[in-house]
């Protein structure tokens, strides 16, 4: 039960309801009543059916695909919301699109996260909750608060109870796909109290989600079961080779995991490969009937969003949730 005195709204954008229906359960209310609509040139439209005044107002909405609309619909509630005087406003964005692009690669290039921030905070918001973002500095991208949780503890309960069970957990390596992820690796691997190796692969900068696997580099992982975690699985290229040099490895099983699970293009085909026993991912973004795949697991980060939700709304502490 949740003690402040200040009213607490969850309004839903139109990118995930699904996600947005389970928090507001686990919160005990209901969505706020309002109403999404385009104009025939499919401009976006959006209209608060109730008082917002002095409350406050959650706005959960992932930038997910289609990224430009579910961003602008993001933008454009949040500006209703201010101009119909809500007291705070949270955007809760379980998926932050275009974190990908949070430096220069190369010269002449933009830093769309930076911009994204730039929009979201001048649009009216007063607190970023997100999971996973891509980078981590891209908290420094704005000048609010950014509560950033994360999924590796929700996918280390779901392998302890459908995986490990009460197996000799030395039989199990956590591997990362890059060197950028070692640092996510090793969180899951402390918490399975499993072994971690890396894989030392090659990008092509000059073509996007193309990559080559170069070795493995850490604990060898001949008979063992191996679990892949990433940050998110696209267009399943980089994980999916990471799974076939495990396998060619001697790997009994290889898992793949993600918090979020994009899921573009050849995803699903690449996933169907034989070198993965399984994909496990969050439900941070919406999976279509299109994109599901026997194989393909979903663990709720519902109530990990709903306690957040909680603490911020009662002055609370969020730290813990970090973790």
């Amino acid at each position: 039960m949740m003690s402040s005195e200040r009213q607490i709204m969850v309004i839903s954008g139109t990118a995930h309801p699904e996600f947005a229906e389970k928090v507001s359960q686990e919160l005990g209310i209901r969505l706020a009543n309002v109403t999404h609509y385009n104009f025939a040139d499919g401009e976006v439209g959006f209209r608060i059916e109730e008082s917002v005044r002095g409350a406050d107002v959650y706005v959960i909405q992932p930038t997910c695909k289609p990224v430009n609309d579910n961003l602008m619909e993001l933008l454009i509630m949040v500006d209703a919301l201010k101009r119909a005087s809500a007291g705070r406003i949270n955007l809760v964005m379980p998926y932050f699109g275009y974190a990908r692009q949070d430096r220069q690669a190369k010269g002449r290039e933009p830093i769309s996260a930076k911009l994204v921030a730039n929009m979201i905070e001048h649009a009216g918001t007063d607190r970023v909750v997100t999971a996973d973002l891509h980078a981590r500095q891209i908290q420094g991208f704005f000048d609010i608060p950014v509560d950033h949780l994360l999924g590796v503890p929700l996918l280390a309960g779901w392998f302890k109870e459908h995986v490990i069970g009460d197996q000799d957990t030395s039989q199990f390596v956590v591997v990362s796909p890059d060197a950028g992820g070692v640092v996510r690796a090793r969180k899951l691997a402390t918490l399975l109290r499993a072994e971690i190796s890396i894989v030392d692969k090659r990008r092509r900068h000059d073509m996007a989600n193309i990559c080559e696997v170069m070795e493995i580099i850490g604990t060898d992982v001949a008979d063992k079961t191996c679990i892949i975690i990433d940050d998110m699985i696209d267009t399943a290229g980089t994980i999916v080779n990471a799974a076939k040099a495990l396998e060619s490895l001697g790997a009994k099983e290889v898992y793949c995991s993600a918090t979020h699970g994009l899921l573009s293009g050849p995803a699903i085909d690449r996933l169907s490969d034989e070198a993965v026993t399984k994909v496990v991912v969050t439900d941070t973004i919406p999976l279509p009937a299109e994109r599901k795949l026997d194989k393909i697991m979903q663990v709720s980060m519902a109530p990990v969003f709903a306690e957040a939700i909680r603490r911020i709304h009662t002055d609370g502490s969020v730290s813990d949730l970090f973790e």
